[in-house]
């Protein structure tokens, strides 16, 4: 049987090859081998998020330690360094020569003699230094400091040590850097959320009431698959942050009206605004992904919201005499996903420096286009997973600008109380060290 550290090192590798949704991955390779113990699934889970959320770090002591040039490291040797390392600097009940000759042996399996012998001696030179290594100095250089001990790109520091200073900007990435809660928002259509907490508790599982919505549930530590647990399959509850569920708050869709959900993913919005609608009107759900469509439709199945039709179409591609006008439109843009760190580590490494001002080029595009769809009096909702102004307050800021057609409209006045610290100006944002959720930004319209 395989053990949890080389499967979590095949699914490193295959992350490192291609671009891969890891808790998909993880999910995948753990039903290819499901004779494993449930404490070894759990291992393996950590072990891949863990590299995977601490690979800037890690990365730093592989290049203090190794006499090869940082990039003459292969990719492969490098992956199994990030997995020993791991181990020896977070996970005090692995011990570090059992790390250390776990890893060496992955690498036997697979590398030439002499790269094992390279993994054996710097590996075995992290464990002489124990704790005695030349950190960077705050006070010569913050965004080096911050980027090696908080394990974020150093372009993503300078940028938020311009915008909210030094405290916040490592409150920012010390918040990412940890394990977010499961969220579950009720399907009020088919159970009350007093029963769905009182479900989990008698299972044995800790589950305590959202501080921001009353429909939404936090999980802590869960050590089976969400996607196996009965009030899951039967669609009594959906996996979504409470961030992301505010977003259909602002939308705020009625019975009986038609909704326009652009780039709708896998549908957690949709079948919200469905549960918001009572199930009466008219759902229209787009993405140019058939695969999400897909999964839509078997999200919409599972949950029971009969409203929401799913259609794979690139959003620039869909014309208003082809399907019509709305009286809402949701436009869930995608981003660079900076937002969701706590949840998708992977994004920190896959990112580049531009990439916050290319998103904002085509989301300002995108949302030009959305804006065709919405009726008079109509409502248009624009929202990311992202943090950065670029592709947040200046898309938005854009759109006002060349819509005099659109009048902003506050999201204080469609948030619950609860959620007042999540209004800036007009804007809802949210903050993963300010909130504890994921960070969002959503910004409304009424076309008059």
């Amino acid at each position: 049987m395989i053990s949890a550290r080389s499967l979590a090192y095949q699914i490193l590798l295959h992350l490192d090859q291609k671009v891969s949704q890891p808790d998909r991955l993880i999910r995948a390779m753990l039903e290819r081998h499901s004779r494993m113990e449930d404490r070894d699934r759990a291992l393996t889970t950590e072990l891949v998020y863990g590299v995977l959320r601490w690979q800037g770090r890690l990365d730093w002591h592989i290049d203090q330690l190794s006499k090869i040039k940082p990039k003459k490291i292969d990719s492969a040797i490098r992956i199994a360094l990030r997995l020993a390392l791991y181990q020896m600097s977070f996970l005090d009940r692995i011990p570090p020569h059992a790390a250390v000759n776990e890893t060496v042996k992955l690498v036997k399996s697979s590398q030439p003699a002499h790269l094992a012998g390279f993994v054996n001696a710097l590996l075995r030179e992290a464990i002489r230094r124990a704790d005695k290594w030349s950190w960077p100095e705050p006070e010569i250089d913050p965004a080096h400091y911050l980027s090696v001990m908080t394990s974020h790109p150093v372009w993503f520091v300078r940028a938020f040590l311009k915008e909210i200073g030094f405290e916040e900007t490592r409150d920012l990435c010390d918040a990412n850097n940890t394990i977010a809660p499961m969220v579950l928002r009720v399907n009020t259509i088919q159970a009350a959320s007093s029963a769905i907490l009182l479900w989990l508790k008698e299972a044995g599982i800790d589950a305590r009431p959202s501080p921001y919505l009353p429909d939404a549930i936090r999980v802590f530590g869960l050590r089976q698959d969400v996607a196996q647990i009965p009030i899951f399959t039967e669609g009594m509850v959906q996996v979504q942050d409470e961030a992301s569920q505010l977003v259909a708050h602002l939308l705020s869709p009625q019975p009986g009206e038609r909704v326009l959900d652009l780039c709708c993913g896998f549908g957690g919005k949709s079948t919200h605004c469905g549960i918001f609608m009572g199930n009466r009107g008219k759902i229209l759900s787009v993405d140019k992904s058939a695969w999400k469509i897909e999964e839509l439709k078997e999200n919409v199945r599972r949950q029971g919201v009969g409203i929401v039709e799913g259609k794979t179409c690139d959003l620039l591609e869909l014309s208003p005499q082809e399907v019509g006008s709305f009286d809402r439109v949701l436009l869930d843009a995608p981003c660079t996903g900076f937002g969701s760190l706590r949840r998708n580590p992977d994004i920190k490494w896959r990112r580049h420096p531009k990439d916050p001002i290319r998103f904002a080029r085509l989301q300002k595009e995108l949302l030009n286009h959305a804006a065709l769809f919405v009726k008079s009096g109509g409502v248009l909702v624009y929202a990311t997973c992202t943090v950065f102004k670029e592709e947040n307050d200046d898309v938005a800021g854009e759109f006002a600008g060349s819509h005099p057609d659109f009048a902003i409209e506050s999201a204080a006045g469609f948030l619950p109380p609860s959620c007042v610290q999540m209004i800036d100006g007009p804007y809802f944002r949210s903050w993963p060290h300010r909130h504890g959720v994921d960070g969002f930004f959503a910004a409304r319209w009424r076309r008059s």
